[in-house]
């Protein structure tokens, strides 16, 4: 690695970090896009380091979040269980894709959800009305 493509990585990993801890993100739908455009990173290359990276970003996001009552822990470990499984079948599939078509389903999977959260802004947020949203929802927690 050369001084300029570090450079270039911390650079891309600070604004994912700012990226991730306004949106809530893992950082992947920033870092892949930074790592495969500025850098030119083949896409399963960019994917396997982004989701390296986001193990500490994530820690480090949820533990601030933590701190002021922002997460649910159950429901958390549900996400992870379902997460891991997920994750495993989602790579096997990543990677019995070729660059191309990956980074298609990549490019398809955020318009999708870009799309779909146009759509939902104008129906606005009713799912968190009356509920304070630290609460997990359970008796004990109110």
């Amino acid at each position: 690695m050369t001084l300029a493509e570090g450079a270039a990585l911390v650079g891309i990993g600070i604004l994912t970090g700012i990226v991730s801890g306004i949106l809530g993100l893992g950082g992947g739908l920033a870092m892949v896009p930074a790592m495969v455009l500025l850098l030119g990173y083949d896409q399963h290359l960019a994917e396997g380091t982004s989701l390296l990276v986001i193990l500490p970003t994530a820690a480090v996001g949820a533990y601030t979040h933590s701190r002021h009552g922002y997460v649910r822990f159950r429901p958390a470990l549900a996400l992870a269980a379902g997460g891991i499984a997920g994750a495993l079948a989602g790579s096997a599939v990543a990677l019995a894709l070729d660059g191309p078509a990956l980074r298609f389903v990549f490019v398809a999977y955020l318009t999708v959800t870009g799309l779909w959260m146009i759509v939902a802004r104008g129906r606005g947020d009713r799912a968190s009305e009356g509920r304070d949203p630290r609460s997990d929802g359970s008796a004990a927690a109110r």
